[in-house]
C-alpha cells in the first residue's frame, strides 16, 4: 500500500543534477528566447561590494535580485539578465584617501592620479579573495 521513502536523499546531489540538466539543455536561455516578443522588464542590479568583504546583510539583496526577475518572468515578461560589475568608485577612492591620510582632490593630484588609481585597483582586488 505505502512505498517506503528513502530518508538518505542528497539534496546537494539532486541540485547538481538539476543544474547540469539546465546547462546541458540551455533551459534558462530558452526561457528568455520563448519570451523575446513579450514586454521587457529590466531589473537594474547593483554591483557587488568592491571595498569590503561581503556580509550577511548581502544575502537579502541577493534574494531580491533573484526573486524579482523570476517573478516577472513567471508573469510573462521577458527579463534578460546582464550582470554588471562596477568598482563603486567613490567608496574605493574614499578608502584609499583615508589610507593615505588625504582630505581632498589636490592631495591626490600632488600624489599622482596614476599612482592613486593603482592603489584603488589594489584595494578592489584585495577583496576578491574574501
Amino acid at each position: 500500500m505505502f512505498q517506503p521513502v528513502n530518508s538518505k536523499v542528497s539534496f546537494p546531489e539532486i541540485e547538481r543534477k538539476i543544474l547540469e540538466f539546465w546547462r546541458a539543455n540551455r533551459i534558462f536561455e530558452k526561457s528568455i528566447e520563448a519570451r523575446s516578443s513579450s514586454p521587457k522588464y529590466i531589473f537594474y542590479e547593483g554591483p557587488p561590494t568592491a571595498n569590503g568583504n561581503p556580509g550577511i546583510h548581502h544575502v537579502l539583496s541577493r534574494v531580491f535580485k533573484d526573486v524579482i526577475p523570476r517573478y516577472k518572468t513567471m508573469k510573462g515578461f521577458c527579463v534578460p539578465r546582464k550582470a554588471g560589475w562596477d568598482t563603486h568608485g567613490l567608496p574605493v577612492e574614499l578608502e584609499v584617501e583615508k589610507q593615505l591620510g588625504f582630505t581632498g582632490k589636490a592631495q591626490i593630484e600632488s600624489y599622482g592620479v596614476a599612482k592613486f588609481n593603482a592603489l584603488c585597483r589594489e584595494s578592489v582586488f584585495k577583496y576578491l579573495e574574501g
